[in-house]
């Protein structure tokens, strides 16, 4: 796999655990207790990963931020697959060159 896929992979799989983070975090709001997850996205070679964390205080009743939340991994998950769809037609067009 090049560089270029692994990089888009791990995004897409970041956009993954954001969207999961917060849909977790609409289902529980009313919890007792629950600690609100968010996930950190951290650089590294061949792409990024997500860290998990929980927030120290509770802090009930944040449905606008997780709705943007899901809107921007949404966004993200539709940017890595746009870049993996051009790698694809790039190397498309490398090998019929070739043919």
């Amino acid at each position: 796999m090049s560089s270029i896929s692994s990089i888009a992979l791990s995004g897409i799989n970041v956009a993954q655990q954001r969207l999961q983070a917060a849909a977790n975090n609409i289902a529980n709001a009313a919890t007792p207790g629950y600690q609100r997850q968010r996930v950190e996205s951290v650089a590294g070679p061949g792409g990024v990963s997500g860290v998990i964390t929980r927030e120290a205080e509770s802090r009930p009743g944040l449905y606008v931020e997780d709705a943007v939340e899901v809107l921007a991994a949404t966004r993200a998950f539709e940017a890595n697959l746009l870049v993996l769809r051009a790698e694809d037609r790039m190397l498309g067009s490398l090998f019929d060159a070739f043919a």
